[in-house]
């Protein structure tokens, strides 16, 4: 995580083989954060960075309405920038209340990987560079998702490892097949996703399924995968006491696909994707950072942004003195390891004060963070989530 012009920036990397609804959620997550619904009660607007990237998403999810699949992409390595604007506040003592904030927006940048990469070799010296740059960009991810094709599961019941060990198996020889592009001089990466999260795509075909049965299905018919998978992206990373490899685990769908007509208010999971993004690194980061076991330099790296995070979460007041990078290391060295843990272990009751609080004060941005937490909360109640407790 880290802030740059006034916005806290996450980074989430999705992998997924060729079919496996890459698309197609993406196109559900920006277009159910413009239905009417959405634009009048949240606290916050979705606006895509680049407008012709949002209409493009938009009208994806318009023709999911009239019961047309958005077209698969292949060996499309794009990015996509979203900023979450916060509503203004109409009481004008409220918004100056709001002020000494280090940052008062949130950017998503989604990094969509070709599925195509991990299945076959690359074709010629050209496409292996643009796999080298595809993936290098995806670097600076806080989290990745590693997509499960309910649809596949399906089509594989009662032999489901078939599948799953096909599956990581791509995903670690790809992995493998970049190591020595990724690692200058043989040197372990600082700068990598280290929270991989499992994550059931078109969960819809599965309707009986929870979490721990997904999670279970994985341990189960592929668990010696998992850990082979881990100890590769272990070997790309440094520190890898700082990190999780199919610790975590979340349901998936963009919407209930029928024969006649896709009901895309319908969806599983797809309201995790914010809160996952912002908060789970957070949590994770925290926890990682304040051990004794990682390297000065990782540490570093894991808590540059918890600071900014925590004190807009605990509504702390900071008076910027320079540019907000420069602010933001000064805030993440000084912030007491008494106030991070209050921030990051604020739960049930207190957590749902703090959201009270912010909402009374309309200080938006701190109510929408709580509420971030507490939906992280809410997704495990409903057995759509399961998060690492390392």
């Amino acid at each position: 995580m880290r802030v740059t012009k006034a916005a806290l920036e996450q980074h989430i990397a999705v992998f997924g083989e060729g079919g496996s609804g890459k698309t197609v959620m993406l196109s559900s997550f920006y277009g159910a954060m413009q239905e009417p619904q959405h634009l009048q009660k949240s606290l916050f607007r979705v606006v895509a960075d680049d407008m012709g990237q949002g209409t493009r998403l938009h009208q994806n999810y318009l023709g999911m309405k009239s019961a047309r699949v958005p077209a698969t992409t292949h060996f499309a390595a794009t990015s996509y920038s979203f900023s979450v604007r916060m509503k203004d506040a109409p009481d004008a003592k409220a918004d100056k209340a709001n002020k000494g904030k280090l940052f008062d927006a949130l950017r998503l940048v989604w990094h969509d990987y070709p599925g195509e990469w991990f299945e076959r070799d690359v074709n010629g010296p050209e496409e292996a560079r643009r796999r080298i740059d595809a993936f290098m960009s995806l670097l600076t991810s806080d989290v990745a998702l590693l997509l499960v094709d309910g649809q596949l599961l399906l089509e594989n019941a009662g032999q489901e490892e078939r599948y799953l060990k096909s599956l990581l198996a791509n995903f670690r020889n790809g992995l493998l097949s970049l190591k020595d592009d990724l690692l200058e001089d043989g040197k372990p990466l600082v700068d990598f996703p280290r929270i991989w999260i499992m994550a059931l795509s078109k969960s819809d075909l599965l309707p009986d399924m929870d979490v721990f049965g997904f999670r279970d299905l994985l341990v189960e018919k592929a668990g010696g995968d998992l850990v082979e998978l881990r100890e590769v992206i272990a070997g790309l990373v440094e520190a890898d006491e700082a990190l999780s490899v199919g610790e975590d685990f979340v349901l998936l769908s963009s919407a209930k696909f029928g024969e006649e007509k896709i009901e895309v208010t319908k969806r599983v999971g797809m309201d995790l994707i914010l809160p996952l993004a912002a908060m789970l690194p957070f949590e994770r980061h925290v926890r990682w950072g304040q051990s004794k076991q990682i390297p000065a330099k990782v540490a570093e790296g894991l808590l540059a942004g918890v600071g900014a995070l925590a004190t807009v979460l605990l509504e702390k007041k900071v008076k910027p003195a320079g540019p907000a990078g420069a602010v933001l290391n000064l805030v993440s060295r000084v912030l007491s390891k008494e106030l991070l843990d209050e921030a990051v272990k604020a739960t049930g009751e207190k957590l749902k004060n703090m959201n009270s609080e912010a909402m009374a004060k309309q200080n938006y941005l701190t109510a929408t963070l709580t509420r971030f937490r507490m939906d992280l909360d809410r997704g495990e109640e409903e057995q759509v989530l399961l998060r690492s407790m390392k």
